[in-house]
């Protein structure tokens, strides 16, 4: 085996054996060389060049096996990446799916905070309620893509309104996306495709941010896809956001057009917020929460929109599967 000593000493996972590895290969040379000078010791330094060898062997196959466990790991971290965008949209119910939108984030939100993960808000458009008519976000940590992957489709909420003066159940849906970040991304967009709209940031970031146009919404004509960014300070910062999240959603659709394999778990798909494309259903008069791709309950409804949810995505990791309860 051929290995770069230099390379190997700048990984403090490899860096140690590097010096075994340069230590033995100078003992070798040495013992090379006195053997070509003195034939009489043959016999001994044919001992001490086996043994040489027998630790060099190993110690390469110790770094071997380190260098091709942190590629099986690279290869994990393209396809799991550690960053992750998360939408949810409101969608049929009017304010009372805003309002579950909102509250759909939250429990994301709690959740990343349970698990260490950092959140950031990307973009958000609210109705006069507080509710979500839209918005996207950022996560960081590890893992956190192979986690939230199966919380993309539509989300449907069974309960009485605040505003309910009769005491009905309504239903409403709201749709959620997690589309992951990837580092090496194998798809180039064409700056004539695209058109960009500036204007005014109303979230928080003091004078500057309220003051110049520094949000940024980016159009992707052959698609019709939309990506904004609100949040960052400067609009070149939110310009290289919305356009590293168009990127991750236009190579997501190729792969998935390529590869009808994703297609089984949606990804990057949001539906149109139709109450028939549902995968989840909370309901509140039973304080149940039924995931239907597996036919799996949980109670405790508010533990879970505090962010409670490790076990359902444990179950669907696992494809744990149950008996669906009547809804």
């Amino acid at each position: 085996m051929s290995f770069n000593l230099e390379e190997l000493k700048k990984d403090y996972k490899t860096s140690f054996l590097a010096d075994i590895l340069e230590r033995l290969e100078r003992e070798e040379k040495e013992v090379r060389e006195m053997l070509d000078s003195d034939e009489s010791l043959h016999e001994l330094a044919g001992k001490e060049l086996k043994y040489i060898q027998e630790q060099r062997e190993a110690t390469e196959k110790q770094i071997q096996d380190i260098l091709d466990k942190e590629k099986a790991e690279e290869a994990l971290r393209e396809e799991f990446p550690n960053e992750a965008v998360l939408e949810v949209r409101a969608g049929a119910g009017g304010d009372e799916a805003s309002l579950f939108a909102w509250e759909l984030a939250h429990m994301y939100e709690r959740y990343a905070e349970l698990e260490g993960f950092d959140w950031k808000i990307n973009y958000e458009s609210k109705n006069d309620l507080g509710g979500y008519k839209e918005a996207s976000f950022e996560i960081k940590g590890k893992d956190v893509y192979r986690k939230l992957r199966y919380e993309t489709g539509v989300h449907r909420v069974q309960r009485i309104p605040a505003t309910e003066k009769n005491g009905r159940v309504h239903t409403s849906t709201a749709s959620v996306a997690v589309l992951p970040i990837k580092k090496k991304v194998n798809f180039e967009i064409n700056p004539a495709d695209l058109e960009m709209e500036y204007s005014r940031s109303g979230g928080k970031g003091g004078q500057n941010v309220n003051k110049v146009e520094t949000a940024v919404r980016l159009i992707h004509k052959p698609t019709g896809i939309d990506v904004r960014s609100t949040n960052e300070r400067s609009q070149v910062a939110n310009r290289e956001k919305a356009l590293s999240i168009l990127t991750a959603k236009l190579a997501q659709m190729k792969e998935e057009e390529e590869a009808k394999k994703y297609a089984g778990e949606r990804k990057g798909q949001i539906g149109t917020g139709d109450r028939s494309e549902k995968i989840r259903t909370y309901n509140f008069p039973q304080d149940r929460m039924t995931d239907h791709r597996i036919k799996k309950s949980w109670h405790n409804l508010p533990k879970i929109m505090e962010g409670g949810i490790e076990d359902i995505i444990s179950a669907l990791e696992s494809g744990e599967t149950g008996e669906e309860e009547e809804n």
